[in-house]
């Protein structure tokens, strides 16, 4: 192993650096402030055996036709829209990611969007700062509780797990939800019902987002899905901003199609900060940190470490996102 090289392409906890070297692994450091460019990544490629990439990293067609010797890739995310991993099946190059250790931050991170949304804590908050509090006034900023009001999930993988145990053991939720198989052990432990997608949009009073970005979902959620919401809904996204169309939201709320919303993802990353919907006073808008607690993000560069040094070490990738690629390594 002392002759393969591994490049983090941005600067991450350093037990993932510490467990690659222990391995045997020379590692290489990108240290500049922000993501490469893609010609800067490749440039760096070209010197290395395998890649430990962020989601920030364009992984596409053109990548894997300059960097095809590539051994593996570890992505720091459970995501990974940013790779054309048909792309790099092609070229044989196993790509894999860092789920689970993440689920319970971004499932907190939902839980929390969910309860600033439902009682205007952050628009709530900016009345202050503005010098607006000046009595109590008994008919403004009203919110709603949320206790029996009926979630519904849209993806029951992990992460939706973890928000409907959040959900059902907090507020007594009636839990529904919607996935491409349906997720018994959810139906089990939290009493959650399949339903389909219309019937998912049209009884939710809070509607969480929790599937991956892909041609399926991209844009699924715009004026036509939110038009058939509850106007008094809640509108939830920790997954991934693409999954939602801005300007839709955004005229949703302006029109009352939907009564609040909250993003830890926004479409385009970053948000710009005259965006309207950061003024919107049912609106709750967080930065990307749905995984950003010591423990998700030390797990995840342990997971994501580990991805390949079991590689080099004896062919097998944990947590592999296209297996059939796999291979001894030479």
């Amino acid at each position: 192993m002392s002759s393969k090289k591994v490049l983090i392409t941005r600067l991450i906890p350093g037990i993932a650096k510490t467990m690659l070297t222990n391995a045997g692994l020379e590692v290489m450091e990108w240290q500049g402030d922000g993501p490469m460019t893609q010609q800067e990544l490749i440039t760096q490629t070209k010197q290395v055996n395998a890649l430990l990439s962020l989601g920030a990293d364009k992984l596409d067609k053109y990548f894997f036709s300059q960097c095809a010797h590539l051994d593996i890739i570890g992505q720091f995310a459970v995501g990974y829209d940013n790779i054309d991993i048909e792309a790099a099946s092609l070229a044989g190059i196993p790509v894999s990611n860092t789920p689970d250790v993440l689920s319970e931050a971004t499932a907190d991170v939902a839980f929390g969007l969910m309860m600033a949304v439902s009682r205007k804590m952050f628009y709530n908050h900016k009345t202050i700062i503005r010098g607006e509090w000046k009595q109590f006034e008994p008919l403004k900023n009203l919110g709603f509780q949320l206790s029996g009001k009926t979630l519904g999930i849209f993806g029951m993988g992990r992460i939706g797990m973890v928000m409907a145990k959040r959900c059902k053991g907090a507020f007594d939720m009636n839990i529904i939800y919607h996935n491409r198989t349906r997720n018994r052990e959810a139906e089990m432990r939290y009493g959650a019902t399949y339903v389909s997608f219309e019937e998912l949009i049209r009884e939710s009073d809070v509607l969480s987002v929790h599937s991956v970005l892909s041609e399926e979902t991209r844009g699924l959620f715009n004026r036509e899905v939110f038009n058939q919401m509850k106007p008094s809904s809640i509108f939830i996204n920790t997954s991934r901003g693409g999954v939602h169309n801005e300007a839709d939201l955004i005229e949703a709320l302006t029109k009352g199609s939907i009564w609040g919303a909250g993003l830890d993802v926004t479409n385009p990353e970053p948000m710009k900060p005259n965006n309207p919907l950061l003024e919107m006073p049912n609106v709750a808008v967080l930065p990307h940190i749905g995984s950003a607690t010591v423990e998700a993000r030390n797990g995840m560069a342990r997971l994501a470490a580990n991805n390949i040094i079991s590689f080099y070490r004896d062919g097998s990738v944990p947590n592999c996102i296209n297996p059939k690629v796999l291979k001894t390594p030479g």
